[in-house]
């Protein structure tokens, strides 16, 4: 397999000094990006600069330092708008992650816009953070979850999709790649499909922000959500972004220091998005991971990212389907780079423990999507999740990890 740009792909490769690591006395193959990304050497120096160099709260203090943190953590909320083509900053909310991002449109604008027979729809491919927030609200509010069946292959069902919106439809809450089998949904198509009954949107961009732009403009998104540890940044940091009128007529979740305007013993007064979203004092230098990993991933280009794991996809397609006893799970015509898999006979955690034995990193389990798994029958997948930094060497040991699994099981 020839590598898009071996020049581009090597420096890529260099910003990872933990590839050249060994896991059991084997050379590391991580394949389980789809979990968490590594970290590449830009963003763990900013985050080790601020604690070393910079370190100070925000939005407070008028010393240097706190202006400095102030300056650099709204700058990382001005690349995120840049990154996602958002109409202003104050669109873009700062939280612990993609789960934090759903709850908090489901506590806040699930909780005062929705009424006893109101319907949720969502996908049958969801991850459980966008399952579980609107069945807690059901549970509350006797709000209605539906969600769209797909295909054998993977594919969202459309046809079901267009008898399933109607008149009580209040919100379409769907993932734009599903975490566990790779599929991309069609995400314009979904979001004129809400839109013909004056639905809401909100996309699960957790497993898309990496691997392609995004333009919610473009789209006509109400709310998308993302993870930073998705994008080869920290952990512990997500975005949710929504439309500024809808930010604004929404009420506070946690209320604390730095989301109002005033408070006396009779009254609060909140502050505008995004600050009413923000209280207490925010992961200061997750944001400015977060910011560092944008900046280097704009700074490689999305024709080599792509490219990339496009020809890893392929090939690693193509090599899976030669292995006797393996199935696919998850073959959508369009997909990203994830190969979700089960063997005969042997349970996924055993592959995955005979493929960590061998320096393999892969997933296995059912990746938070229980219902995915009911839906094929199966308890749990083995997955390989693909990055650019990856190569056609990882695949070989994955396939070489694969067949000694078969022979110690034959």
């Amino acid at each position: 397999m020839l590598p898009v740009d071996a020049a581009r792909l090597a420096a890529l490769r260099a910003d990872f000094p933990i590839l050249l690591s060994q896991v059991r006395g084997k050379p590391l193959s991580y394949l389980d990006n789809a979990a968490t990304t590594l970290k590449p050497t830009p963003v763990v120096d900013a985050v080790t600069r601020h604690y070393r160099d910079e370190v100070s709260n925000i939005h407070r203090g008028v010393h240097f330092l706190s202006e400095q943190a102030t300056a650099q953590y709204e700058e990382s909320r001005s690349k995120v708008r840049r990154l996602l083509n958002a109409r202003e900053d104050a669109e873009i909310i700062f939280t612990s992650g993609t789960t934090a991002s759903i709850n908090l449109v489901a506590q806040s604008w699930g909780r005062s816009q929705l009424k006893s027979g109101d319907e949720i729809l969502v996908t049958g491919m969801e991850h459980h953070a966008n399952i579980v927030p609107w069945q807690m609200l059901g549970d509350e509010k006797g709000v209605v979850l539906k969600h769209i069946p797909f295909l054998p292959d993977g594919s969202l069902d459309m046809e079901a999709a267009r008898r399933l919106v109607g008149p009580r439809t209040k919100l379409l809450s769907f993932v734009h790649t599903s975490n566990a089998l790779g599929t991309i949904n069609p995400v314009t198509e979904l979001i004129a499909l809400a839109k013909s009954v004056g639905a809401l949107t909100l996309v699960d961009a957790a497993q898309a922000v990496a691997h392609g732009p995004l333009d919610v403009q473009a789209l006509g998104c109400d709310f998308l959500a993302f993870s930073g540890h998705k994008l080869y940044g920290p952990t512990g940091i997500g975005v949710l972004y929504g439309r500024h009128e809808l930010l604004e007529s929404m009420p506070p979740v946690t209320g604390g220091g730095d989301m109002i305007l005033s408070v006396t013993w009779e009254k609060t007064l909140y502050a505008a998005p995004p600050a009413r979203f923000e209280a207490g004092t925010p992961h200061i230098c997750g944001v400015l991971g977060l910011g560092a990993a944008i900046d280097w991933l704009l700074a490689q280009g999305w024709d080599l990212l792509q490219g990339q794991e496009e020809l890893l996809l392929r090939e690693g397609t193509r090599m899976l389907s030669e292995i006797p006893g393996l199935k696919l799970i998850g073959t959508a015509p369009h997909k990203t780079s994830i190969l979700s898999f089960t063997l005969d006979g042997i349970h996924p955690h055993d592959v995955g423990t005979i493929l960590d034995s061998e320096g393999v990193a892969v997933r296995t389990g059912h990746h938070c999507a229980q219902p995915v798994m009911d839906a094929f029958g199966i308890p749990a997948t083995a997955r390989a999740s693909l990055s650019p930094y990856n190569t056609a060497q990882d695949l070989e040991r994955l396939v070489a990890g694969i067949r000694k699994a078969q022979r110690l099981f034959a």
